[in-house]
């Protein structure tokens, strides 16, 4: 099979192309961080028609990022709609869209008003203000997918995992503990919740609707509620030692509330690896 992967040096792509890197496959990846090669300069050049197309290049940087600087967050628009004028060109057999749980509407995240939230809750026909330029850039992305055959679309929540950048509140909580600072830092209150899914259960969520032939949009989330206040209570239990907990009211934090309903992913996939083994290996790691 012959797969590109866009983003394959980022996070959820690097887990794709270990897992798909096989001698069955022909597997290609495109991505900023090798080379400085721009996966734009591709779709604009390439007329291959590839068999699997996973595209997970996109411009995150994690919460500081998406807030203080969203123009740069804006250049999705850019690549998501250059990479579907491609797909319309190259027709490739399979595409998975990368998405996001920051489609949903922030007024479903609040205090007090708050859901698991359904497939069903965003809408790019008749969208409600989503999370930021990262929300809006990955609504419109749905939108420009609809217009290309065999597009399967996936809502990741908090994706986490041992190799994660440190800019993501996870991979952060397990760098404090391992070093035992003290005091522990939570950005905002710390009470606002995610829900954490472990990228292995990402790639074989994905792989498996796209087995199955189970388009989106499909949340991937345990449809467990964690509070950062609790994150950092489990990974410090888990190094044994109590810290001083300090808030950062200063610092973003997002919605206040945000977790998955899941049943649609548990209609084809149970989601293996809980977030306490999830601790366990990152630390171990």
């Amino acid at each position: 099979m012959k797969i590109l992967i866009t983003g394959h040096k980022g996070f959820v792509g690097s887990h794709f192309y270990s897992r798909l890197n096989t001698p069955d496959n022909e597997i290609y990846g495109v991505d900023l961080k090798e080379n400085d090669m721009d996966c734009r300069r591709i779709f604009s050049s390439s007329n291959v028609t590839f068999d699997l197309v996973i595209h997970c290049a996109a411009i995150v940087g994690g919460r500081e990022n998406i807030e203080g600087n969203p123009l740069s967050v804006a250049t999705n628009f850019s690549i998501d709609s250059e990479f579907f004028q491609w797909c319309l060109k190259t027709k490739p057999k399979k595409v998975v869209y990368f998405s996001s749980s920051a489609v949903y509407p922030i007024a479903y995240q609040l205090e007090g008003n708050s859901w698991n939230l359904r497939e069903d809750m965003a809408d790019h026909h008749s969208p409600k203000k989503p999370d930021k330029t990262y929300g809006y850039s990955k609504l419109i992305g749905e939108y420009l997918s609809s217009f290309v055959d065999n597009v399967y679309v996936f809502r990741p929540f908090s994706g986490y995992g041992e190799d994660q950048d440190l800019v993501y509140p996870f991979p952060a909580y397990i760098d404090r503990a391992k070093r035992k600072a003290d005091p522990f830092e939570v950005w905002g209150s710390g009470e606002q919740t995610r829900d954490f899914i472990h990228i292995d259960d990402i790639v074989e969520a994905v792989l498996t609707a796209i087995d199955l032939d189970i388009k989106g949009p499909i949340n991937l989330g345990w449809g467990r509620s964690t509070s950062f206040l609790d994150l950092a209570d489990m990974v410090c239990k888990e190094v044994g030692y109590k810290p001083n907990i300090v808030t950062r009211p200063d610092k973003p934090v997002g919605c206040k509330y945000r977790v998955s309903n899941n049943s649609k992913l548990l209609s084809f996939y149970t989601p293996k690896i809980t977030l306490e083994e999830g601790i366990r290996r990152a630390l171990n790691g």
